[in-house]
């Protein structure tokens, strides 16, 4: 009988799978990155417990494009500082991936924020646009100019926070108890330089980072770099703190019970 691909798969397909995905060589992405000073009631308002404000209000848009052999990718990511139990990160609000194998994973297994979107990183001798679109809208862009190379950064470990959930298949609640998860990535630099310009937020129903205004742009920078990462559960956390956030996951919270009408295939 030939081989039925849905079927289970050998222990040493699975154990070969997890090998190669520990062998990837290093992947570099060329990518913009905007750190803005916003209003400190609008960054603790979106920060579910047991997240609290970082005290320095900051948002950082990160927008970049990696040059995946036959596989050109678009990943970007908008996040707020935080801190949990003393330890310093990044809140991702909403991560827009250009493809859906990029997606997946992540959302899955450490619980990131992706959605399908536009991302855009364009260069013309100094000018550079970068720009995170969803809808036909692009909720974010950088504009401006490279004014200086700057000297490259020792390689350093980042982290981010993300809540890991299922939503509850009766449409109460969750299935099990959410966790926080400490995703740590190494980040290393190979060209770095500054852009003078702005960043321009519009108004989305969907990607409602306008309410994160800008109220003082710290940094822009443009670069190639490199990261791997490993996550990690940091604790169990309330079901009924997380529950007022969720729609931040989602561009209609409705549709987590969106499910297939009876007798539908």
């Amino acid at each position: 009988m030939a081989r039925v691909r849905y079927g289970a798969r050998t222990e040493d397909e699975i154990r070969a799978a997890r090998t190669a995905s520990s062998r990837l060589p290093d992947i570099w992405s060329t990518g913009v990155v905007a750190v803005w000073e916003s209003d400190p009631d609008a960054v603790a308002a979106v920060l579910p417990p047991p997240l609290k404000p970082a005290g320095d209000s900051l948002v950082r848009a990160n927008i970049s494009r990696v040059d995946l052999p036959g596989y050109p990718l678009g990943a970007g990511s908008v996040a707020v500082s935080a801190v949990h139990d003393g330890q310093s990160g990044w809140y991702p609000l909403v991560m827009p991936m250009t493809h859906e194998r990029a997606l997946i994973g992540g959302r899955e297994v450490f619980g990131e924020p992706k959605k399908l979107g536009e991302v855009t990183v364009e260069r013309d001798g100094l000018v550079v646009r970068a720009a995170l679109a969803r809808h036909g809208i692009a909720f974010v862009e950088v504009r401006g100019a490279v004014d200086s190379v700057l000297p490259l950064p020792e390689p350093v470990e980042k982290v981010d926070f993300y809540f890991k959930f299922l939503p509850a298949v009766d449409g109460e609640g969750f299935d099990a108890d959410p966790v926080l998860v400490h995703c740590v990535r190494n980040e290393k630099v190979r060209k770095l330089e500054r852009i003078t310009g702005d960043v321009v937020l519009r108004e989305s129903m969907y990607d409602p980072v306008a309410d994160l205004p800008v109220r003082r742009v710290v940094e822009i920078t443009i670069g190639e770099k490199t990261t791997d990462q490993r996550g990690r559960v940091a604790e169990r956390v309330s079901a009924e703190a997380l529950l007022p956030y969720i729609h931040q996951r989602y561009d209609d919270p409705q549709q987590i019970l969106d499910g297939p009408p009876a007798g539908s295939v």
